[in-house]
C-alpha cells in the first residue's frame, strides 16, 4: 500500500511538472532597460501565476529576442516595433526568414540616445563623420535604428564613420577610455549605463538631437518613428532638453502561444504593476488606454484582446 501511494504521489508530481508553464523572458544587455524589466516580469509570473515559472535571459536585444521566439521554445520577448515589423515580413536582419509573432502589450517609448562627451567637440549628427562610433551590439534593434538614422542624416555607416558594435555598457566604458567618440543606444529612461557616463568625474555628457531625421525615416520604413524629448533632468550634466527620434516597445510572443497563457501574462502585468515598477520605473508607462491596433505593426494576441475586452478597452 505504501509503495502504491508513493507511486501515485510520484505520478501526480510528474504530471504537475509536465503541465507547468515554463517560460523564458528574452531581454537585452545588463546595462539597458529590458534586462531589469525582464527580471521583474519573470519574478511576477513565477510568484503570482499558479503553475507558471519564468526566467529572464541576457540577450543582444530585439533582433536576438525575436529569433529566439522563432525557435519554437516558449519565449516572451521585449522588442522595438521596427525590428518586430521586419521579423514578420522577413526583412533586413530576418531576410527570407519571417517569424509569426503577436503583440501582448505596447510597453513604453524607446528614446534614441546619441551620446558623447564635451571633449569630443561633437554637437550634431553631421559632426559624427570620420569619428569612432558604436552603433549598438550585434543582434540589437539599436543597430537597426542607428543605421536608419545615419542614412537619414546622409551618413554612410560603412564609409563615413569608424564603426564599433558595442552594447550600451561597453560603449560607455569605451567613451570613458577614449576608445570611441560617441555611441547610439535606444532605450527607456533612465538607462543605467548612460546614467553612469553622466555621473563620471571629469566628463560632461552631450546628447545629440535626432528628431529632425524622423520624417525621412518614416518615408522609407513606414510610420514607426516619432519625435520625443529626453528632458535635461534625465541625466546629470545635460545642458538642454534632447529632441530625439523614438519608437514603441512591444512585448511579443509566438502566434502559437495558447490564448489562456497569453491572457494570464497580460493580466499578471496589470494586476502587479506596482511590483513591476520596483524593477524599473518604465513600467509606470505601460497603460491600458495605450493599447491600440494603430500603435503596433503586429496584430494583438487573442489572449491579450480577451483581457482588454474585460477591461472595456477598445483596441481597434
Amino acid at each position: 500500500m505504501k509503495l502504491f501511494k508513493w507511486i501515485a504521489l510520484s505520478f501526480t508530481f510528474i504530471c504537475a511538472s509536465v503541465s507547468a508553464q515554463n517560460l523564458s523572458i528574452a531581454t537585452g544587455g545588463t546595462g539597458g532597460v529590458y534586462y531589469p524589466m525582464g527580471g521583474g516580469l519573470a519574478a511576477v509570473l513565477s510568484s503570482k501565476v499558479p503553475g507558471m515559472s519564468a526566467t529572464a535571459e541576457v540577450t543582444g536585444g530585439s533582433v536576438d529576442n525575436l529569433k529566439l521566439v522563432g525557435t519554437g521554445t516558449p519565449y516572451v520577448a521585449f522588442s522595438m516595433a521596427d525590428a518586430a515589423k521586419d521579423a514578420t515580413s522577413g526583412a533586413d536582419k530576418f531576410k527570407d526568414k519571417p517569424i509569426d509573432i503577436r503583440t501582448l502589450l505596447i510597453l513604453y517609448p524607446n528614446q534614441m540616445h546619441v551620446a558623447t562627451v564635451e571633449s569630443t567637440g561633437i554637437k550634431t549628427m553631421a559632426d559624427l563623420k570620420s569619428k569612432r562610433i558604436s552603433t549598438g551590439s550585434p543582434g540589437s534593434a539599436t543597430e537597426v535604428m542607428a543605421f536608419r538614422l545615419l542614412e537619414a542624416a546622409d551618413i554612410d555607416p560603412n564609409k563615413d564613420i569608424k564603426r564599433e558594435r558595442l552594447s550600451v555598457a561597453e560603449s560607455v566604458n569605451a567613451v570613458k577610455d577614449r576608445k570611441i567618440d560617441a555611441f547610439f543606444w535606444v532605450g527607456g529612461l533612465p538607462t543605467a549605463a548612460v546614467t553612469d557616463l553622466a555621473n563620471s568625474p571629469g566628463m560632461k555628457i552631450v546628447m545629440i538631437d535626432t528628431a529632425a531625421e524622423v520624417p525621412a525615416m518614416n518615408k522609407k520604413y513606414g510610420n514607426l518613428y516619432f519625435p520625443s524629448v529626453i528632458t535635461k533632468q534625465t541625466y546629470s550634466g545635460m545642458a538642454k532638453d534632447n529632441n530625439v527620434a523614438a519608437v514603441a516597445n512591444l512585448l511579443v510572443v509566438s502566434a502559437s502561444m495558447s490564448n489562456d497563457e497569453a491572457y494570464k501574462i497580460v493580466k499578471a502585468i496589470f494586476d502587479n504593476q506596482l511590483d513591476l515598477v520596483r524593477s524599473h520605473a518604465e513600467y509606470r508607462n505601460v497603460k491600458l488606454d495605450a493599447q491600440k491596433a494603430s500603435a503596433t505593426p503586429i496584430a494583438y494576441h487573442p489572449g491579450a484582446l480577451k483581457y482588454f475586452k474585460e477591461k472595456g478597452i477598445k483596441v481597434n
